[in-house]
């Protein structure tokens, strides 16, 4: 796993190298409203725009946000096919801007039961921006901790089998590296929003060190104040990772 770094702005505020955030609370946001859930996501889709451009200006490196988890198909299907219009709209619309800033994308989560458009989108978003450096924002569709981990055993067990790696060669490196989240640093920061406090089946490999910040405020309200807010918070913890 690689080791974060994290980067100082003044006044000597320590900056997490990468934060995660379950972006929680559009369909309470909608019903307080009196307006219908889809009125609720769409707002949420406002709030990623915000919360990429701040994190952007703060110095964060790394943002992963959970859009979409394998368990959301459960949802009503009218409500799914609404989450996955707005993938589609976010792509279509905010592609440019983002290529333009510098941002790289990166879609996370199992792909076979996305539609062949939904793919075209993803697969455009990921080859347009891959060589950006600025920001590295990743997002987590149709994604589910447990599900990557499983995945990331069946392809170690298959060079296993064909005699590419040795069993005892097996380490916490090595599950790493076959997780979907390669090549990223493990969140310092983990933020979730709506007032809810679990993981909800996020990053549980790599949030094992991570520190959390649980915020009652719906995701649709969250802004550049809140991010800014989370990372003081952060500031104020003591890691020490089971040392002393």
């Amino acid at each position: 796993m690689l080791k974060s770094k994290p980067r100082t702005q003044a006044k000597d505020l320590v900056i997490p190298r990468h934060i995660a955030i379950i972006m929680d609370g559009n369909g309470r946001w909608a019903s307080k409203r009196f307006l219908p859930r889809k009125a609720g996501h769409k707002a949420g889709v406002n709030a990623v725009r915000k919360v990429v451009r701040a994190a952007g200006e703060q110095g964060v490196e790394f943002l992963t946000l959970y859009g979409f988890s394998s368990e959301n198909w459960k949802r009503p299907a009218e409500e799914v096919a609404d989450l996955m219009g707005l993938l589609r709209h976010f792509i279509r619309k905010d592609l440019a801007e983002l290529h333009e800033n510098g941002v790289k994308v990166c879609i996370i989560g199992e792909r076979e039961e996305l539609s062949d458009d939904i793919l075209a989108h993803i697969e455009e978003a990921e080859n347009l921006t891959k060589n950006n450096t600025a920001l590295h924002l990743t997002i987590a569709f149709n994604y589910g901790g447990h599900n990557e981990i499983v995945a990331a055993t069946k392809r170690i067990a298959r060079k296993v089998a064909a005699g590419e790696l040795s069993p005892e060669a097996i380490d916490c490196e090595t599950v790493a590296a076959h997780l979907d989240t390669f090549g990223t640093p493990d969140p310092e920061l983990v933020i979730r929003t709506s007032g809810e406090k679990r993981l909800s089946n996020f990053l549980i490999w790599q949030s094992a060190y991570s520190e959390f910040v649980f915020m009652d405020l719906l995701w649709p309200d969250f802004d550049d104040e809140a991010l800014a807010g989370a990372i003081k918070d952060f500031n104020e913890r003591d890691r020490r990772f089971g040392g002393r």
